[in-house]
């Protein structure tokens, strides 16, 4: 499947696009539609009518935001149209809900007159809590926001103008912090007179830079005063008396270069004219003015940053606007002005200088990220972000007297922003990243399977992992054709070299259990793909395997028992879901191996549970459930769970764990509060059920019924990373199954 195909399946499938509205208020019986419509709502109307700023205690105002945008300057697409942008807007809401939680409709203008979009603006401005402008052509972009920003009493914010400069401004001065120069000293260059790049100069110039020292450059050359080629009043603010007239000239002796503008506009030649240690921030998409290895080539003490992210030091507007726009909407700003724009910068600057968490190098296999000429701006994923830039931003707002509703207790406040982040959002995530760090050969035996290739093509194309696929060869190359595929490692036992090889081991493995020579080949050659992959990775030609989307489990585990087995000190292999819900994680087992478990069993199962679960960078509080609580009914059930947790605190004493108990004890504080001498010191994230109907029936009504997401099952004490699909998985939930599969076999 090409690129364009998996980006129109993307946006396509199910429900359409990328947003829906859910109701966060119950509407289920006659009084409850009574509140939420007539006659209910005519009480916080009549509230708010009263006092105006009551629409932020009864309406969603406070959390709120318009991305608008009038399709004139889309991405790297160009003028296309308000309609053509509208795919680009609701990405831009997904985002915001994403990273920091606020709520987004996305409106496009169908107008290119600047006065047009500024009267729809101003006229929705009861409805929003702020305005995040985007994809607006220069110079209209700058006059809209001046003139909204004169006359509306909410935020307005357009991100491809400051967004670009805050994440860059953070990098500059961390830059000259590392090189011992001073803002005020230095010469800055600034390529590109776009919105992006007039932001970039201006904001330069707010943190210290003297304008005279600022030379903005466009496709004319050096903007001075008194050119009138080209010129706006935007440009006209940052002209220059200056002899320079080429970007060439410019660059002699200059500090720092900051491109928004074309791949290639930097030569090697004005890299090696720059002054000692120059700065140079190449953020042309997809391809830098002037790349890192050209650049280095040259000088080896340039410190260099770009938009993408296989180069160090990324400039990434996601580490800014939602979180700014979460700090401005929480102590309900007026505006966003220049002291909060310099407090984002200076919060993101100061988190680069950190110590780099763990789980944040891990994610990006094991590198060690210290302040430095390849570390001066966080990691575009960083989860601190929200935490450092939100609190700044709201503070700035607070102490500039824009701040209408101060927050009174910051660390309470930045408490509710770890609460508002949630483990689930981060998860998969993490495990994504790890995974492409150090990515291993995964094998699917189900290489005739559409969405077994789809998901081998994105693994590639994402680089994930190494997928193997095997089938018959000329039926999978005919579909990759039909699909648009290329690329993917396919092998038929029928010609492959391995077969002979593979036929000969299994032999020896399974002759005193009724497998003779002839049949162990036809196994391996014909009878079993399931085999075939198993052996792949028991005789190290494949690191994992991932198979059991066209099969019933039995059929795939079997396999992968008589070939992988099991590790040798266990008692069984164990079965695990990851159950992500919209902010939280609940891991349960053994939802699909062990039937009638032991206490022994039991135990080993929470053990082996407890360190997927670690591994996967979540401390584990594990529950072993049951219908009775601490004691409360004598049974033989109960007893068994009782005895399971016994064993688990002799074996692993430093793992927090308790039981028997019931479910929703388990996972509800208020309840695990009436049980002060539990050692759970809060909700369990691990429920090991008693037996396997129990856990089963659970995981699946949680799935269909509560609208979590499963991902599994996740097998555990398997002697080599073997992992099982769910029938009818779709392309996504393969895709995250290999990851977590990559991840094991690290």
């Amino acid at each position: 499947m090409t690129k364009k195909m998996d980006a129109l399946e993307y946006h396509s499938t199910g429900r359409k696009g990328k947003i829906e509205v859910i109701s966060s208020k119950p509407c289920l019986t006659s009084r409850d539609l009574s509140l939420a419509y007539t006659p209910g709502v005519a009480e916080p109307c009549l509230e708010i009518e009263k006092n105006p700023e009551d629409a932020y205690k009864y309406t969603a105002k406070g959390n709120l935001v318009a991305v608008v945008s009038n399709g004139t300057a889309v991405l790297g697409l160009g003028n296309i149209g308000a309609i053509a942008g509208k795919p680009v807007m609701e990405g831009k809401g997904v985002l915001f809900k994403r990273f920091a939680d606020v709520d987004v409709f996305d409106l496009e203008v169908k107008s290119e007159n600047p006065d047009d979009v500024i009267k729809v603006v101003q006229l929705l401005e009861p409805t929003f809590g702020g305005i995040n402008l985007e994809d607006i052509k220069a110079p209209e972009c700058f006059y809209i926001e001046e003139e909204l920003k004169k006359t509306m009493n909410i935020p307005v914010f357009h991100d491809d103008q400051h967004g670009t400069a805050i994440i860059s401004t953070a990098a500059l001065i961390n830059a000259l912090h590392l090189v011992g120069k001073k803002i005020e000293e230095i010469k800055i260059v600034v390529n590109g007179a776009g919105a992006a790049g007039v932001a970039c100069a201006n904001l330069a110039i707010s943190m210290g830079a003297q304008q005279k020292n600022v030379l903005m450059c466009d496709t004319k050359g050096v903007i001075f005063k008194g050119r009138t080629e080209g010129m706006n009043v935007y440009k006209e603010r940052l002209a220059v008396d200056t002899e320079e007239r080429t970007l060439d000239e410019a660059m002699q002796n200059a500090d720092v270069f900051i491109g928004v503008s074309a791949k290639g506009a930097v030569t090697p030649s004005m890299v090696r004219s720059m002054a000692k240690d120059p700065i140079i921030m190449a953020m042309a998409n997809p391809d830098p003015e002037i790349t890192p290895e050209e650049a280095l080539a040259v000088r080896s003490d340039v410190i260099m940053a770009t938009g993408r992210s296989d180069y160090p030091n990324q400039v990434n507007n996601v580490l800014g606007f939602p979180f700014i726009f979460r700090g401005a909407l929480d102590v309900r700003a007026s505006t966003i002005n220049e002291e909060m724009k310099r407090a984002a910068v200076m919060a993101l600057a100061e988190l680069a200088r950190e110590d780099c968490p763990d789980s944040v190098c891990r994610a990006y296999g094991n590198q060690k990220f210290a302040f430095g000429r390849d570390y001066i701006i966080p990691k575009p994923f960083d989860p601190r972000a929200l935490l450092r830039v939100a609190p700044a931003v709201a503070k700035a707002a607070m102490d500039s007297g824009v701040a209408r509703q101060p927050i009174e207790d910051m660390d309470r406040y930045v408490e509710s922003l770890e609460a508002l982040q949630g483990k689930a959002k981060e998860t998969m995530r993490f495990i994504i990243n790890k995974a492409k760090c150090d990515p291993k050969k995964i094998v699917f035996p189900e290489g005739e399977n559409e969405k077994i290739l789809k998901a081998a093509y994105i693994l590639i194309e994402e680089g994930i992992a190494e997928p193997v696929v095997i089938g018959h060869r000329k039926r999978i190359e005919k579909l990759m054709a039909d699909l648009g595929l290329e690329g993917i490692n396919i092998i038929d036992p029928e010609d492959s070299e391995l077969t002979d090889r593979y036929a000969q081991e299994f032999y020896r493995m399974r002759q005193r259990k009724g497998i003779t020579l002839s049949e162990a080949h036809r196994v391996m050659r014909r009878k079993s793909r399931n085999h075939f992959g198993s052996m792949m990775v028991h005789m190290g030609d494949a690191d994992c395997l991932l198979s059991g989307i066209d099969a019933h489990y039995p059929e795939t585990i079997r396999p992968a028992l008589e070939v992988i087995g099991r590790q040798p000190q266990l008692s069984g292999v164990h079965g695990m879901y990851m159950m992500i819900f919209n902010k939280r994680i609940t891991f349960m087992a053994d939802t699909t191996v062990t039937m009638d478990p032991t206490a022994e069993e039991l135990a080993e199962t929470a053990i082996l549970a407890a360190e997927k679960v670690r591994m996967l960078e979540i401390e584990p509080r594990v529950a072993m459930l049951s219908f009775s609580n601490f004691g409360s009914v004598n049974h033989e059930l109960t007893n068994k769970v009782k005895r399971a947790v016994e064993i688990v605190k002799l074996r692993a004493p430093s793992l927090e764990i308790d039981g028997e108990m019931q479910a929703d004890t388990a996972v509800t504080p208020e309840l695990l509060g009436n049980y002060p001498f539990s050692s759970l010191t809060g909700p369990a994230n691990v429920l090991i059920f008693p037996d396997l109907n129990s856990g089963n029936i659970a995981y699946k009504l949680l799935h269909r019924l509560g609208g979590a997401e499963a991902i599994g099952p996740i097998l555990m004490g398997m002697n080599k990373p073997t992992h099982v699909l769910q029938r009818g998985d779709d392309v996504s939930n393969i895709v995250n199954m290999a990851a977590i599969a990559v991840v094991d076999a690290q």
